[in-house]
């Protein structure tokens, strides 16, 4: 019986699967009772990105940001660009909750001060930083690799973005009925979306940017 051989894809899986496996231990055993930004700037970029930093390092032997999407060419017009898509974004989701009857009372807006804006946003970034890292620059750029097909590699590369997110849409507990099943669609819908903008404009920083409004949105607004 010949042995079988583990393809790139394989082993690229096998770190997506292992980061899954860590993140969901920790989801269940502090669920979310630990501090967000304990969560966000140290939690998640050691078991997100260490095994990623680690594989693109000692085994592909790459350079790192280049292979994860981090590309400096147009670098300032690309930020732009990714900027007035997410501040988009937020407008539309502001009112898809206001119409929804989330945001009938709308005095909350008093309790938001720019500090607390600038701490969430902070967040957000920071939490985007490395799901996007781990999700669109290692993952989905291999499937790509693999595929040879935007639009197959973005299905299956949301698939396994949603999955990541099962750990903590299911250990929240302020996500339940309804509200679940709405963010659980948006998150796949969201990662399709995500996807695609990567591998079509082959940079990084404006799934980043979109992904950290769409999180500031939430943290607002729910």
């Amino acid at each position: 019986m010949t042995k079988h051989k583990i393809s790139h894809i394989e082993k690229v899986l096998n770190v997506w699967a292992i980061v899954l496996i860590i993140w969901s231990f920790y989801r269940v055993k502090f669920g979310t009772g630990l501090p967000v930004w304990f969560d966000e700037f140290i939690a998640k970029p050691v078991i997100f990105l260490s095994p990623v930093l680690y594989f693109v390092k000692r085994v592909e032997k790459k350079n790192l940001f280049e292979s994860l999407g981090y590309i400096k060419k147009n670098l300032v017009k690309e930020s732009v660009y990714g900027l007035l898509v997410s501040v988009i974004l937020f407008i539309v989701l502001f009112f898809i909750f206001y119409l929804k009857g989330f945001l009938q009372n709308l005095n909350f807006l008093n309790s938001i001060t720019t500090m607390s804006v600038l701490y969430f946003l902070i967040i957000s970034f920071a939490t985007s930083f490395s799901e996007e890292t781990l999700s669109r620059g290692f993952v989905l750029t291999r499937l790509h690799v693999r595929f040879q097909n935007i639009y197959l590699a973005s299905f299956f590369g949301s698939i396994l973005y949603f999955f990541i997110h099962i750990p903590i849409l299911f250990t929240n507990k302020l996500l339940a009925g309804n509200t679940l099943i709405g963010i659980t669609s948006i998150e796949f819908i969201l990662g399709f979306i995500l996807s695609l903008v990567f591998l079509l404009r082959k940079n990084i920083i404006i799934p980043i940017f979109i992904h950290t409004f769409y999180n500031l949105a939430l943290w607002l607004l729910m």
